[in-house]
């Protein structure tokens, strides 16, 4: 018990460290790259539909995975988002249908 509280190994620091000097190193090349780049309207479109792509590509193996259920919980999150406005208040909606489809066997 000799060792301070915040003591910590070499290796480990050493690997944290280069991963984030990786992780930093590719976000800024990133915007150096894309900051000398001439964006056409087909790139803008692209990566304006990257997100919905991310948002998707993560999403769709969980319902796949999930079934019935987590499909419908993902279907009333969407529509009470699209018509509350409200981030949180979707996600307790989504909470709430994942409640009552597990309650009801689903």
């Amino acid at each position: 018990m000799t060792e301070g509280a915040f003591s910590v190994d070499g290796v480990f620091f050493l690997a944290v460290i280069c991963m984030t000097a990786v992780t930093y190193s590719l976000r800024a090349g990133g915007y150096w790259v894309m900051g000398r780049l001439p964006i056409t309207e087909k790139m803008r479109r692209g990566l304006e539909a990257l997100p919905g792509a991310i948002i998707v590509s993560t999403i769709l193996p969980i319902v796949m995975q999930g079934g019935l259920a987590v499909g419908l919980c993902l279907i009333v999150a969407a529509a009470a988002q699209f018509l509350l406005k409200k981030e949180y208040i979707a996600v307790f909606c989504a909470a709430g249908a994942a409640a009552a489809l597990r309650a009801a066997g689903v």
